[in-house]
């Protein structure tokens, strides 16, 4: 904690920070590409070969596309970690990236998604360096401002954008994190994985 920079932009950014440098970046360390797309339940949404997938979405521009259907089938399948850092990379920060702080466009159906583990957290790490970044660069004025039409809630300030954006990325990089768990303890050949 930076006890020498006072103000809600530090607090909104240690909500985030803390987690993602003290938590989640070294549970990433040593993800393998059989993690990365392991499914323990039969018809799980991933991120596959082109062509490969039988959901009835299959968005991005490359050689991978990830899972989707719309409307969302309840209950909602369950997703790889492929699948869930696909959709923080794109859904959560590149999508946000592009509509606030100046990266290029970005989409589920224009991603080129990554074909392995270790892609993808270059992917993750790259959007992650852009949205903190960004976030820095906001002053109390612009915390305040309101996000406008790029976003469902146009009024809302930036502020609750940031919160939400923070909330997603705790909630859903956590979730990564317990999949590794699993995979540890119930894959055979996990025994040596890295963590």
């Amino acid at each position: 904690m930076d006890t020498a920079e006072h103000g809600w932009n530090r607090t909104l950014r240690e909500q985030w920070e803390f987690h993602w440098n003290h938590h989640v970046r070294r549970r990433f360390e040593g993800l393998t590409d059989d993690e990365y797309f392991w499914s323990p339940v039969p018809d799980a949404w991933s991120v596959r070969p082109r062509g490969s997938s039988t959901a009835p979405v299959q968005a991005g521009s490359g050689d991978f596309t990830i899972d989707f259907a719309f409307p969302e089938p309840d209950p909602a399948p369950f997703t790889t970690i492929a699948w869930r850092l696909g959709h923080v990379i794109v859904g959560v920060l590149a999508a946000r990236n592009a509509a606030h702080f100046g990266a290029p466009a970005a989409s589920y159906e224009t991603w080129e998604y990554a074909g392995s583990a270790a892609a993808a957290l270059d992917q993750l790490e790259a959007q992650v360096g852009v949205w903190t970044a960004g976030v820095r660069g906001l002053d109390e004025a612009a915390l305040r401002a309101p996000v406008g039409a790029k976003e469902p809630y146009p009024e809302a300030p930036m502020a609750d954008l940031v919160l939400h954006i923070h909330r997603e990325l705790i909630h859903h990089l956590s979730e990564v994190c317990l999949l590794r768990d699993l995979y540890l303890h119930t894959e055979p050949t996990a025994s040596g994985a890295n963590r």
